[in-house]
């Protein structure tokens, strides 16, 4: 067995392109006795790709894809020993998550006391540690869960659905229990390679371990320091897990790095090396010295994203392009204020792997109440707000209120008020709308008279949505909060338009916010600064990298700080952001910072007294 440890920037994926290369056209080894895992769909079509090119041969029979895509191909072949039916269907996230509300429907559980995604991330879970109903550590507080769990389950077999985990944990057992085929799968995978093994969870670690049998050469390829998925369950100690589960295990280190300078390199190893679980390794170039990485402290978070753009302007005009520069941040939210300077000089951008601000659905969905209140007729407003949150008004409801604002010329919020005064709703339905209305009323009146951030902290109080997303008490929902957050701010920092005297600054704020969402991303191809969050930023590398909102409390983030373990995946996060860089890096903080629509004073972040 061989694990590979490969620093960031030294040249990782391209090590398993190679190694199968070799293998089959240097030690004539077949195609099929090649298991090869990559992490996403299309790191895999590229390995294929560059295979070919190298062996001037299609690799027939070759096993090459992610985890789930070789699990589903194994449980093809073998589905009668899995026990399953012939025709299987995959339930990608979103049909799993329809399934989970369909089946607390007919068990006739409250979605507010049971929320889907809640259960679904506990399924999910579950399944990731390759747990069955009822395995694993008794919990009595998730009884009803695993309860749900287990009529989950019995209402995927009897349909023939499999989610994601289901995959992995159906080949597992069926490996398991089945030392035949175990054997025969054993001889025919003489080698397994496996790429990013850090982001490994704990029934991949297992499936990895099945396969290898007595004959096999097992081979990864990862870096613990670059494991940020925590959340999603992987497990960054499933490296140093190998080195003791393989016996003879032979470490390479890959620590020569191809991307960035000396400086940017010394920062890197001098935060990360302050983490005690991890493999020792020490990042190195035979590239320059380069400019020394800038730190700067901004008044607030106006100044500087304001900074930022300024740094960003001469950068072109000393000839450089815009999609060379990078920003980079710990939270969604902290990327509206930087958009709105970017907006306000004209300089294209792209959120990558993300959405602009208002383009968000919770902001969608708190402006779709202001709307409504201003404008009644607001159709699309009227069909957001009465399902966001959830309020009992369902696909039929709506459709006959839309047939009745059809047939009279009205909008819906006036099609709904008159079928409610003509009781021509069912009762369940009367009273969702009833309600409905009424909190729109009450919105209206609340509202009345109050500054613009007051209109918006009231309605989003009475629309329930905060309530709402935290219940749900996953990490994108707190993100969304944040989000929300964020808007209040934007609320207090609004200033209308000298020619927008005759409008409402409620009005105005609603203008300004349909302006700034939409198509004004810029294109693909076109150049465009890229903004983004750390986790999305993870693979890439620009010219000019900023790390904005380097504070305490916002990166490490004040939840990290406090779980254990928390902090140190935090200062991997640190890590990657800090190597994305390849020529100049510039890292900001701000005294204080609006939070909730108020400012608060901030402190520097401990990472930044990490870096030499």
């Amino acid at each position: 067995p061989v694990m590979v440890v490969a620093g960031a920037g030294s040249g990782k994926t391209r090590v398993l392109v190679h190694k199968v290369a070799w293998l089959i056209a240097v030690e004539s080894i077949a195609p099929q006795n090649i298991f090869a895992v990559t992490f996403t769909n299309k790191a895999a079509t590229e390995m294929q790709t560059r295979i070919q090119k190298m062996i001037s041969a299609p690799a027939r029979g070759m096993w090459v894809g992610t985890f789930h895509g070789l699990a589903h191909r194994f449980l093809r072949l073998h589905w009668q020993e899995a026990g399953l039916q012939q025709g299987f269907q995959i339930l990608d996230s979103d049909d799993q998550y329809r399934q989970i509300r369909r089946l607390l429907k007919s068990l006739k559980l409250d979605e507010t006391q049971y929320p889907p995604k809640d259960i679904q991330w506990f399924i999910n879970t579950q399944k990731d540690l390759g747990l069955r109903p009822g395995k694993g550590k008794k919990d009595p507080a998730r009884k009803e869960y695993i309860g749900i769990y287990k009529a989950y389950e019995e209402g995927c077999e009897r349909a023939g659905l499999v989610d994601f985990g289901e995959l992995l944990l159906r080949l597992y057992e069926t490996l398991k229990k089945n030392d035949v085929l175990l054997s025969n799968y054993q001889s025919k995978f003489k080698h397994i390679l496996v790429d990013e093994f850090q982001d490994t969870n704990e029934i991949q670690y297992q499936m990895v371990k099945l396969f290898s049998g007595p004959e096999s050469s097992t081979f990864i390829v990862g870096d613990d320091d670059q494991s940020i998925y925590r959340w999603r369950g992987a497990k960054s100690e499933n490296m140093q897990r190998f080195q003791k589960d393989f016996e003879g295990c032979r470490i390479i280190k890959l620590e020569q790095n191809y991307r960035s300078t000396k400086t940017i390199l010394a920062a890197a190893n001098s935060v990360i090396a302050k983490n005690q679980e991890r493999l020792s390794k020490e990042l190195w170039t035979e590239g320059e010295k380069g400019e020394l990485i800038a730190v700067t402290g901004a008044y607030d978070e106006y100044e500087e994203a304001q900074n930022i753009v300024n740094k960003i302007t001469t950068w072109k005009t000393q000839g450089g392009s815009y999609s060379d520069a990078a920003v980079l941040y710990r939270s969604n939210a902290q990327s509206r204020v930087i958009e709105e300077a970017l907006l306000q000089l004209n300089i294209p951008y792209r959120v990558y792997g993300g959405m602009r601000f208002f383009d968000r659905a919770e902001i969608k969905d708190v402006l779709s109440y202001l709307r409504l209140v201003t404008n009644p007729n607001d159709d699309v407003a009227f069909e957001r707000a009465s399902s966001m949150p959830p309020k009992g008004m369902g696909a039929k409801t709506m459709s006959q209120i839309r047939t009745f604002a059809k047939e009279h010329n009205v909008s819906l919020l006036s099609a709904a008020s008159s079928m409610l005064q003509n009781q021509e709703l069912k009762a369940r339905a009367s009273a969702s709308t009833d309600h409905f209305l009424k909190l729109i009323d009450k919105i209206k009146n609340s509202i009345e008279g109050l500054e613009l951030p007051e209109q918006f902290e009231k309605s989003i109080e009475l629309s329930g949505l905060v309530t709402f997303l935290k219940s749900k008490k996953t990490e994108k929902s707190e993100t969304r909060i944040e989000n929300i957050s964020e808007l209040v701010n934007a609320a207090h920092g609004y200033r209308p338009l000298a020619d927008e005297e005759d409008l409402s600054p409620l009005q105005s704020f609603l203008s300004h916010a349909a302006l700034e969402s939409g198509d004004n991303q810029a294109a693909e191809w076109e150049d465009s600064a890229q903004l983004m969050t750390m986790h999305s930023a993870k693979g890439l590398e620009f010219k000019l990298v900023f790390i904005a909102g380097m504070e305490d409390g916002l990166f490490p983030h004040q939840r990290s700080i406090l779980e254990p373990g928390g902090l140190e995946e935090e200062r991997r996060l640190c890590y990657v952001a800090i190597t994305r860089s390849m020529q100049e890096l510039v890292i900001s903080f701000t005294q204080q910072r609006m939070l909730h629509g108020t400012y608060h004073h901030s402190q520097p972040s401990r990472f930044l007294f990490e870096i030499p």
